[in-house]
């Protein structure tokens, strides 16, 4: 069997030829040119002439187990891990070299150009690294602007909470609980946004508007709301994990050997297995950490509960206003599943992007269901022109375009229809309250007469 292997420090083109004989001649030659050249091993041609030495064993049945063997223990992500610069990165946006300009779009400082998520070719996991780090600045830069631009408080969850305990929180506009007439309440998807965003990647990728929240915040505002900002993924604290510790001989078992060796042996197989684990398992030395969830807050659907019962519940605002993205319309579903009368009663209406509920896997009721579908809307991602009402899939809400096919960008692109579809809402409502108390008068009238006559 021939095999080709290029010759990189010769800076030309050229290739050597290899003739081996059987599979564990391939593993002989690959270890020496490692040994030798290891430039020209990269970690994708380590596992082509892997998976040829396999190929070269099939012929001789009893070589081939030894060689599965070997290949059972080669983890090709480490391999790759081996490779990658330190996961060391700038923590703030002065320090990657970017900042938003006037219209809200992340640019270079230097360059101006938009980020990069390939700064480097073939280093995907590194990439991504890079760009969570950029993500995690994004957070902070985010609150800031909700407390400086759109004067919002935290209120801190739960309402109870000791010192010591994980926490999370919700923005509030200075009227939120006091607004006797109208509050908005918004909800975001599930994954690494956390308050005041709808989608990362917009934010990096696209303009502060399409990607937060702020946006439907000020015009809530000019338009007389109060608003409530939810924070559904901000439910844990994040801690790191303990050393691990390798389990010791039972004290019961018979040893043959003294103490003081067996500890010394024993301390020394510890420390191996340590450096094995922190070479191997984890070569770029992440901390490894554990959740500790916030109480009555450790998901999105208990989140938006204890907000209701806490918050929304308590608020003085005759017509509540929700809208809700993505995951944020599964919670909001569920929140009906365990508050409808108080749902019913309170809210106006609901505007729903690309929500990802379900009536029959979350078992409503067919009262919620005919209430939806006099109260909700949701704008879908689809090809149609933004408001283009479509098939419905479930009896529950009617459907309409987005006028994107962009999950994310949902919200933003029915920024305008949503809040038509509020003002409707609204003016329906005002229009039945009159109705009723005109009905009312009417009726008390005819009542005052009747009794006059028989007088």
């Amino acid at each position: 069997m021939f095999f080709l292997f290029p010759n990189y420090q010769r800076g030309d083109s050229s290739w050597t030829v290899v003739r081996t004989h059987g599979c564990f001649s391939v593993i002989s030659v690959l270890r020496g040119l490692m040994i030798s050249t290891p430039c020209a091993v990269t970690p994708a041609l380590y596992f082509l002439c892997i998976i040829m030495a396999q190929v070269a064993g099939q012929e001789d049945p009893e070589k081939s187990t030894p060689l599965k063997d070997l290949l059972s223990r080669i983890d090709l992500d480490e391999l790759m891990k081996k490779d990658e610069p330190p996961f060391i990165f700038p923590k703030t946006l002065e320090e990657f070299e970017y900042a938003f300009n006037e219209y809200g779009q992340l640019r270079h400082t230097q360059t101006g150009e938009p980020f990069v998520f390939n700064e480097r070719e073939d280093l995907h996991r590194w990439n991504q690294k890079r760009y969570e780090a950029l993500g995690e600045i994004i957070t902070p830069y985010v609150y800031e602007l909700l407390e400086k631009t759109c004067n919002m408080t935290r209120a801190i969850l739960p309402v109870d909470a000791t010192d010591d305990e994980p926490t999370s929180f919700i923005y509030l506009s200075p009227d939120a609980l006091s607004n006797p007439s109208k509050l908005l309440v918004l909800i975001q998807g599930n994954g690494v946004v956390r308050a005041g965003q709808w989608a990362r990647r917009l934010i990096i990728n696209q303009d502060l508007k399409s990607g937060t929240q702020i946006p439907f915040i000020t015009r809530a505002m000019e338009e007389g709301y109060g608003v409530m900002v939810l924070n559904p993924n901000e439910n844990y604290r994040e801690v790191e994990k303990p050393a691990k510790s390798f389990p010791k001989p039972s004290p019961t078992e018979p040893l043959d050997e003294p103490a003081e060796k067996r500890e010394r042996r024993d301390e020394k197989e510890g420390k191996r297995r340590r450096e094995v684990y922190e070479k191997y398992r984890n070569p770029q030395k992440e901390t490894e950490t554990e959740r500790i969830p916030v109480r009555d807050n450790a998901s999105s659907e208990e989140h938006v509960l204890y907000v209701w019962d806490h918050f929304v519940s308590r608020a003085e605002a005759k017509n509540v206003f929700i809208m809700a993205h993505s995951y944020g319309g599964l919670s909001f579903v569920e929140l009906m599943n365990q508050r409808e009368a108080e749902v019913k009663n309170k809210v106006c209406s609901v505007a729903l992007t690309d929500s990802a509920h379900n009536i029959w896997l979350q078992e409503t009721t067919k009262s919620t269901q005919e209430w939806m579908l006099q109260h909700c809307r949701n704008w879908v991602s689809s090809p149609e022109p933004v408001d283009t009402p479509l098939e419905p899939m479930l009896p529950d809400c009617p459907r309409v375009s987005a006028g994107t096919e962009r999950h994310e960008l949902t919200s933003w692109n029915s920024f305008d229809s949503i809040f038509r579809f509020f003002a409707e809402a609204l003016e329906s409502r005002a229009g039945e309250e009159a109705e009723e108390t005109s009905s009312a008068v009417t009726t008390r009238s005819g009542s005052l007469k009747s009794k006059h006559q028989e007088l």
